[in-house]
Parts: C-alpha cells; sequence; structure tokens
C-alpha cells in the first residue's frame, strides 16, 4: 500500500483524522500541500496546520476549519447525501406495498460501530410500541449489514408489528429514509444521514459527545442519561456495565422523541398522546 501511495502524485491533501495511519500516508503521498490537525507527532506529515477547535464544536464545523485555513469559503455547512432516482423507486415500491403511503413512519435504527453505544433491543421495542400507541405512527426498522437479527429480535417483542426494510444498499437505506417522517437511532452513520436528508432525528447518546457528534440541525433532538458522571468517556468497552445505555430509560427518550414532534414542522400528521 505504502508503495502505491508513492508512486501518486498528488497536488493537495487533507487528512481530517490526522491519525496515525492517515498521516503516515499522507506524508507519503508526495503532495505538494498537505493540511492536517497537530496532534501529538503526526504534525510532522503536514505543511499546512489547522489548528483545533477545543469545546463542543460540532465535528462539522471542526472539520471545516481545513478549508477556511485554505481560504476557500464555506458557504453552507448542512451535510448533503445524495440518493439517485432509481434508489428513491424502490424505496417508494417497498413503502407501497407495505401499505405505507400517506402513513406516519418513524425510522428505527438500533445499530451502532460500538457496543457502547447501542441501546438495549428490549428498549427499542417498548419505545416502538409507545411511539405506535400514542402517536399512531408506523415503525419501520433500519438495518445493514450484520444487522438484522437485530431487529428480528425488536420485532419480536414488539406488541404493534412493525416494518421491517430489506436488505439495501447505503443509497436504498437513504431513500428510505427520506421518507419517513422521522427517525431514532444510537450515534451511527444513519442518524447522520437521517440528519442530512432534513429528517427530523432523535440521537440517543452515551460515550459519545451529542454536541460534537450528534445529528446536526435546529430540527434535530439528542437525549441521554444526564445523572451518570461517566458520560462522553469515548471508551468502545466499558468496564461497568455500559450503564449509559442501561439505565436509559425508554420513557425517557419517548419523552424527547415527543418533544422532537412536537418542534418539527412534519407533526401535523399526528400528536403525541401522554
Amino acid at each position: 500500500m505504502i508503495r502505491q501511495v508513492r508512486e501518486r502524485k498528488y497536488d493537495l491533501v487533507i487528512d481530517l483524522f490526522s491519525n496515525p495511519r492517515s498521516a503516515i500516508i499522507t506524508r507519503l503521498s508526495g503532495a505538494r500541500w498537505r493540511v492536517g490537525f497537530p496532534f501529538r507527532w503526526r504534525k510532522y506529515a503536514f505543511n499546512i496546520i489547522v489548528s483545533p477547535r477545543t469545546g463542543n464544536t460540532h465535528n462539522i464545523d471542526f472539520n471545516l476549519d481545513a478549508l477556511r485555513r485554505l481560504d476557500i469559503p464555506v458557504l453552507h455547512s448542512q451535510p448533503y447525501f445524495p440518493v439517485p432516482e432509481p434508489a428513491k423507486k424502490k424505496a417508494a415500491q417497498w413503502f407501497s406495498a407495505e401499505g405505507l403511503d400517506g402513513k406516519v413512519v418513524v425510522g428505527v435504527n438500533p445499530s451502532g460501530g460500538w457496543y457502547t453505544k447501542r441501546w438495549g433491543l428490549e428498549h427499542y421495542a417498548h419505545l416502538g410500541d409507545l411511539i405506535s400507541e400514542r402517536c399512531g405512527a408506523n415503525i419501520a426498522l433500519l438495518w445493514g449489514p450484520g444487522e438484522e437479527k437485530d431487529v428480528r429480535v425488536i420485532a419480536e417483542k414488539m406488541k404493534s408489528p412493525p416494518h421491517v426494510i430489506p436488505r439495501t444498499t447505503l443509497s436504498e437505506l437513504g431513500a428510505l429514509i427520506q421518507k419517513c417522517s422521522f427517525v431514532v437511532s444510537n450515534d451511527s452513520g444513519p442518524m447522520h444521514i437521517a440528519a442530512a436528508l432534513g429528517i427530523p432525528t432523535l440521537g440517543i447518546f452515551g460515550p459519545t459527545n451529542p454536541r460534537q457528534q450528534g445529528p446536526f440541525g435546529d430540527k434535530n433532538r439528542w437525549v441521554r442519561n444526564e445523572e451518570l458522571d461517566c458520560l462522553e468517556c469515548a471508551l468502545t468497552s466499558c468496564p461497568i456495565g455500559n450503564v449509559c445505555m442501561t439505565r436509559l430509560e425508554v420513557d425517557r427518550v419517548m419523552e424527547a422523541f415527543t418533544l422532537l414532534v412536537g418542534k418539527s414542522q412534519n407533526n401535523e400528521q399526528f400528536t403525541p398522546t401522554t
């Protein structure tokens, strides 16, 4: 791989990760301009340094600082997720086949790259039933590679039968999310896709910082168990039983979802009841 990098010639490389691997690849790229953050020894891999912000700057603005450092104007910061027409057509066919046309559909995504970021499957099943009961909404369970078993468990535990989406490509997943009225998700890729598509999104958080990694945009919300002092640990393995997720009660998440609906322009179709 290093040989392949050396054989290529670049004018500019922007390393937004600036981790050991990406810094080495950037340094060996032969690029005239190498842009990155001065994290520890990795700063020596770059000749244009981006001063990292401190505090709770969202990662989107944090990364866009690389463009600002190059005097490239940032016209808008809203992420963009392209959804091609064939994917939209396939999503429309599935919605029609499931009898969901014209109905309120809440996409629920229980996945997450770290197990420490995943709220319990039983919790999601309970939440799905509450949303169905109080909002009259339909639940669409979202999943990707290796995750179908989890959504099947949720479906079996729910009293109100949900709709399990079929196997999809990433673009097709985006198309299905785009047809949802709301999305509830762990901190994960589908959460960010939903926010990028303008779907009001509720993010469930614990080990990561929602102010930095939460669903971007004013129409979105996040929820976590504020009573814990171990939040934002950024650990991929928890030594104390992943309490940020196990102790996050369903009623607290449902309350946050109700607030999400209340502030959204998508709430004309239903009003949650208590």
